[in-house]
């Protein structure tokens, strides 16, 4: 009898080691702590006299386990000798698992070929020569006038709007038109219009915005190639992959009419303009500041790998082709079962919604196997010019006749979204300052005008109204005070609204318990998030944060553990397939990710 209150009283231990190249990473702490929560009994990992609890991914993850650390698994409990058997033999599965993956990998992407590592813009393998970007400039003498020259050019960036409508991409363009509209009225001729648009790039060297100058570059030439100016770039009519050192974004516009298989950037960044087009146009692209030889020669980009692979071998060449059509097979069988539901290994129903900013990418949600809407950015409506309130209850409507289940977030502007006919304030540090739930405070009749509509194209629907950059419960009380006060001025249902609030500013994880009492919903910005735990901004050239650090799993897991109320996930971690299981395991039954998304999402949530 004394043995067995021994052997109950006594914590069971376990010594293992890291073998994985990964280390004791996210999917498979995600895996070792489902194990885990099967059984009753307290279980720890003690690593340098840390001890943490091994029934809590974040806290796993704190440890920082690489390959070679050893660490002490401790049980202690009632089935503690079936849970030291069953997570030791867990453990080393996962570690064995891991192995095989690195071997996939490497077998996958091993080339022996001269191999160069860059920055993946788009997955995907091409397989062609390479041709190297020239441009000349050629001047005729031309009668056309510069406002003449203004004229056309805007007519181009609107005919390149309406073609990538209603993909993100679009507004690219537009901004490009609203710029040029600017610069132009306060240039008289193309000299001073160049010294200006000279001017800006001068200002944005060596800032957060530098990758954004190719802009204002495509606008110069843009005007000028209506006023005698034009620009030879001759392209292979035979498959080709493109190096330069960056491209305008009308670059692309060309590229996609030709028979380019990838590209290849030296002095671009990922959160160009000319890299958010590539993506969107599907062109597999790397960002690779070496040295690039020109060869005739078919070479390989690989930018799931990240590499470019010159002088390949012929079993390189055949690896390449049969990862290439193994990806492409994927994506086939993806499409054919996005309509389905997305149920986890142990039939948990995860809900999969899309991020939507107007009527066609809502359209393309539908059509994509999106359930509902999880944010309806409206920022759209505003881009142009003050959208009249027929305008915006119509697109509202349109919008919420494709789903009955539609969260859309309040006007969200400033930090670096700036509109020019709402005047903000010069401020050190806009990301700081006067956006998102703040409007209400100083351009109360825009949000005014906003939810007037909204209720008006609502009609009594269950719709939910999210307030953006909450950072106090303060904040939310008086935005959905404000919100009630416009539906009783003009006599409108809203009954059956719900008000909830994007989580994205830190100080609401201190806050959680006092907004639980007023709030109906939370969506988790993680993107914003993110930026504000770690003070970096998200679209800086060289700082970069670690989009799953164990910071943000931790931030995560506070927020499901004190919140009552409905809570999903909207940022980019939601559709982040390396996250998911950890998203899940916390608690996590709804995530919103952008149209293109759905698929995927759906797909890695069926094998958690």
């Amino acid at each position: 009898m004394q043995f067995f209150k021994n052997l109950f009283s006594k914590p069971l231990t376990s010594t293992l080691t890291i073998t994985s190249s990964n280390g004791f990473h996210l999917r498979p702490v995600a895996k070792f702590v489902s194990e885990a929560k099967k059984f009753d009994c307290d279980i720890q990992a003690i690593y340098h006299k840390q001890a943490v609890s091994a029934k809590a991914v974040n806290a796993l993850l704190s440890l920082g386990l690489e390959k070679g650390d050893h660490f002490l698994i401790e049980f202690k409990g009632k089935d503690a000798p079936q849970a030291q058997e069953k997570l030791t033999h867990t453990f080393l599965a996962l570690m064995q698992e891991d192995k095989e993956v690195e071997k996939n990998i490497n077998t996958t992407h091993s080339y022996r070929g001269k191999i160069a590592k860059g920055e993946s813009i788009y997955q995907g393998i091409a397989i062609a020569p390479l041709y190297h970007y020239t441009q000349k400039e050629v001047y005729q003498e031309s009668d056309a006038t510069f406002q003449g020259s203004v004229v056309h050019a805007v007519s181009i960036l609107t005919e390149r709007y309406e073609a990538h409508h209603p993909s993100d991409t679009a507004d690219i363009y537009l901004a490009q038109k609203e710029l040029l509209l600017q610069l132009s009225a306060q240039a008289q001729d193309i000299e001073t219009f160049s010294e200006l648009i000279e001017t800006e790039i001068q200002t944005l060297k060596g800032t957060t915005l530098e990758s954004k100058a190719v802009d204002y570059q495509d606008l110069l030439r843009l005007v000028k190639s209506n006023l005698g100016y034009s620009y030879h770039t001759a392209l292979p009519s035979e498959a080709f992959i493109l190096v330069a050192d960056d491209l305008l974004p009308s670059d692309i516009a060309q590229l996609e009419k030709s028979s380019v298989q990838g590209v290849i950037l030296k002095q671009s960044s990922l959160t160009s303009h000319t890299a958010i087009l590539l993506r969107a146009s599907g062109i597999t692209s790397l960002i690779l500041p070496a040295t690039i030889l020109d060869t005739s020669e078919q070479v390989i980009l690989d930018t799931y790998a990240a590499v470019l692979v010159s002088q390949p071998l012929a079993e390189d060449l055949e690896n390449a082709k049969r990862v290439k059509a193994s990806y492409e097979k994927e994506a086939i069988q993806l499409q054919a079962k996005r309509f389905e539901a997305a149920q986890t290994q142990k039939q948990k129903t995860i809900h999969v919604y899309a991020n939507v900013t107007d009527v066609p990418s809502a359209t393309l949600a539908k059509e994509s196997g999106a359930e509902g809407i999880g944010l309806l950015r409206t920022e759209f409506l505003f881009t142009k010019k003050k959208p009249t309130l027929e305008r915006q209850t119509k697109a509202y409507a349109d919008i919420f006749s494709l789903f009955d289940d539609i969260t859309v977030r309040t006007l969200d502007i400033g930090g670096d979204k700036a509109l020019p006919y709402i005047p903000l304030p010069q401020e050190a540090n806009p990301f700081l300052g006067i956006r998102g739930v703040r409007l209400f405070q100083s351009h109360p009749e825009i949000l005014e005008e906003q939810l007037h509509a909204i209720f008006l194209a609502a009609k009594g629907k269950a719709i939910k109204i999210m307030f953006p950059m909450v950072s106090s419960v303060e904040e939310f009380t008086h935005a959905k005070a404000f919100a009630l006060e416009v539906a009783h001025k003009y006599q409108l249902q809203s009954d059956a609204i719900l008000f909830g609030m994007m989580i994205e500013v830190p100080s609401v994880l201190f806050a959680l318990e006092a907004f639980d009492a007023v709030v109906d919903f939370y969506s988790i910005g993680t993107n914003d998030l993110l930026q504000y735990l770690f003070a970096i901004e998200r679209t800086h050239p060289t700082l970069k944060v670690d989009t799953l650090s164990p910071v943000i799993f931790t931030a995560l897991s506070h927020i499901v553990k004190h919140v009552t109320k409905p809570v999903s996930i909207c940022g980019e971690l939601a559709a982040n397939t390396e996250a998911i299981p950890t998203l899940i395991e916390l608690g996590y039954t709804t995530l919103s990710v952008t149209p293109k998304s759905v698929a995927q999402t759906k797909e890695t949530i069926r094998h958690v």
